[in-house]
């Protein structure tokens, strides 16, 4: 017995596999399936290159519907107009904005609506004018912005032929003016330094005066050094030169601090070496001094010729107890000469200059010091002083 192929069977699931697809493919390109839809339509005053019927129309870049119909307008060659279905909850306005935008590697054209501010309303007759210049592609704006670039210049070509001369001939008078621009150039760099090679600093230290005797006599009372007084011209933290003197040698040569400080700090140190014990200290509200050692730098400078420089340092000391009173007062001077023109050398004469000062002033400090604070103790109390009997006068004699 010969089986019969169901034929029938075959050809009715053949036609629903092909219904399904095409199903598939109308619901893949409808957000909205085959639901309400509310129709606009476009108007587009420049050519639409590429844009179908079916294609997608974006809101905001949502995709809400698509392209229904496509027709040229009768009574004006330059539009076209468009027909769209979009989900009946866009929120077209009439300030919505259309235009067309180019989306994948293929540039496939979509039909682009923007909203506006508007928050209610609907469009008016449900007709949207896309704006100038809407459907055009990146390649054809390009090459609009191109054609305008090309027509200015076609227009203005003799003014730019003559500002081309122009220019040709200032190049040519800047030519002949080469060394006068130069110089000018000079000055100006001159003038701000640009000239200069750029300077390495190089920090240097002074070094306190050590190596004192015994002290005799000891420091009495307690005894603070201030910050030194000085003018604007010392409170500097460079190694400064007397005016006049220009070596490129001391240029980034400076000091660990400004000078007033550094003497102060000096100072502090050469009293330590002297009598740890009784050692001077800074002000502060923490301390209540019987005594001051103001300082007021005349000079901590380079002196001299260029082959017999000097390390000058000259400063005025003065002792002032805790009621402002003038205990003493001297003036404190030393030069010594450099081995060499370089700060290194420089260095070690202020180290010995310095030395021989502060070897001077110590020991004329603890002097005074002792000197004031003897004349500062009380006197002894009346009754342990020595009884002295009182003189006689002698016996009258009468006549």
């Amino acid at each position: 017995m010969e089986t019969r192929a169901p034929f029938a069977i075959v050809g009715a699931f053949v036609l629903a596999a092909i219904f399904a697809v095409f199903g598939f493919v109308f619901w893949l390109h409808n957000t909205s399936g085959v639901g309400a839809r509310t129709t606009y339509q476009l108007q587009f005053r420049d050519p639409v290159p590429g844009l179908l019927v079916g294609a997608a129309v974006l809101f905001n870049g949502i995709r809400v519907g698509e392209v229904t119909a496509l027709a040229l307008a009768p009574d004006d060659p330059r539009r076209v107009d468009a027909t769209i279905a979009v989900a009946p909850s866009t929120p077209v306005r009439p300030d919505t904005k259309v235009g067309l935008d180019f989306q994948g590697l293929t540039g496939v054209p979509v039909v682009a609506l923007e909203g506006g501010k508007q928050l209610t309303g609907s469009a008016a007759a449900t007709t949207l004018v896309a704006e100038p210049g809407a459907g055009m592609s990146m390649t054809q704006a390009a090459r609009e912005a191109l054609r305008k670039v090309d027509s200015v210049l076609g227009e203005n070509s003799g003014p730019l032929k003559d500002t081309i001369a122009n220019f040709k001939t200032f190049s040519e008078w800047l030519a002949g003016k080469t060394d006068k621009l130069d110089g000018i150039l000079g000055g100006v760099e001159r003038m701000t330094g640009a000239n200069e090679p750029e300077v390495k600093k190089v920090v240097y230290d002074l070094a306190a005066a050590a190596g004192f005797p015994p002290p005799s006599p000891p420091l009495k009372g307690q005894l603070t050094i201030p910050e030194s007084n000085t003018v604007i011209l010392f409170d500097s933290q460079k190694m400064l030169l007397a005016p006049g003197l220009e070596i490129q040698a001391f240029a980034g040569a400076q000091w660990s601090d400004s000078i007033p400080k550094m003497l102060q700090e000096k100072l502090i140190q050469s009293f330590e070496n002297y009598d740890i014990a009784h050692a001077p200290m800074r002000p502060n509200d923490a301390v209540q001094p019987d005594y001051q050692l103001l300082t007021d730098i005349r000079s901590f400078q380079i002196v001299g010729e260029r082959d017999n420089l000097k390390a000058e340092i000259a400063f005025s000391g003065k002792i002032i107890d805790k009621d402002g009173k003038l205990v003493a007062a001297r003036v404190f001077q030393q030069a010594t000469t450099l081995a060499k023109p370089e700060p290194m050398a420089a260095v070690a004469a202020f180290d010995k200059s310095f030395d021989a000062i502060a070897k001077d002033l110590v020991p004329w400090t603890a002097q005074a010091l002792a000197a004031g604070h003897s004349e500062a103790e009380p006197a002894p109390p009346a009754a342990a002083r020595p009884s002295i009997a009182p003189r006689s006068s002698g016996t009258t004699k009468g006549r």
